[in-house]
């Protein structure tokens, strides 16, 4: 009899029991804060390219020179721009290295609060829904919608999402501007 009651019980709060999944990755994606990290990173990564341009130049001019030159120092000079141009290669490593730090400190930083407000907005849905948990839509293996509720377009609202953006629009306008990028580096 205890048993019985049990499984009812059991049976009873499974049926007031909700669960919920959103598309974490598409509202994350699309917030238009991510275009503002977006461009913040493609701003810096230009003037990366334009520090790491310069100083591989420099190494090419001091390398060409030593070439067409070097038969024509005496072996101290020859030593010397030897060593310089090992400077110049270690130092063109080191700022490469640091260069690539800072952006992947820069991608967190700019990342991290865009994460935390959706998190914020979909833990809100999910208590005004009496929901007891939410999954990520993509990690699931099954999933019945009639079963579960889904909490993608109320989080897209409540982030300002516009609703004719979607994930393949992104990536157009992404290509778009690669492409153009792309047409104006052949440009100069």
């Amino acid at each position: 009899m205890i048993a019985a009651v049990t499984l009812m019980s059991v049976a009873a709060s499974a049926q007031d029991f909700k669960w919920a999944y959103v598309d974490f990755n598409e509202i994350v994606m699309l917030m238009p804060e991510m275009d503002e990290a977006r461009a913040t990173m493609e701003e810096n990564q230009k003037t990366n390219e334009e520090i790491l341009v310069a100083m591989y130049e420099e190494y090419q001019t001091k390398m060409q020179q030593y070439q067409q030159k070097a038969e024509t120092w005496t072996p101290a000079i020859r030593e010397s721009k030897e060593k310089e141009i090992m400077e110049i290669q270690a130092r063109f490593e080191q700022t490469q290295q640091s260069l690539q730090q800072e952006i992947q400190q820069l991608q967190q930083s700019l990342q991290a609060p865009i994460y935390e407000k959706a998190q914020n907005t979909v833990n809100e849905l999910a208590k005004a829904k009496g929901v007891a948990l939410v999954f990520e839509k993509s990690s699931l293996l099954y999933l019945d919608p009639a079963q579960g509720i889904d909490l993608t377009a109320e989080a897209r609202t409540a982030l300002n999402i516009p609703a004719d953006r979607t994930l393949e629009t992104l990536q157009a306008e992404l290509q778009a501007k690669a492409q153009a990028a792309a047409a104006a580096a052949q440009g100069m």
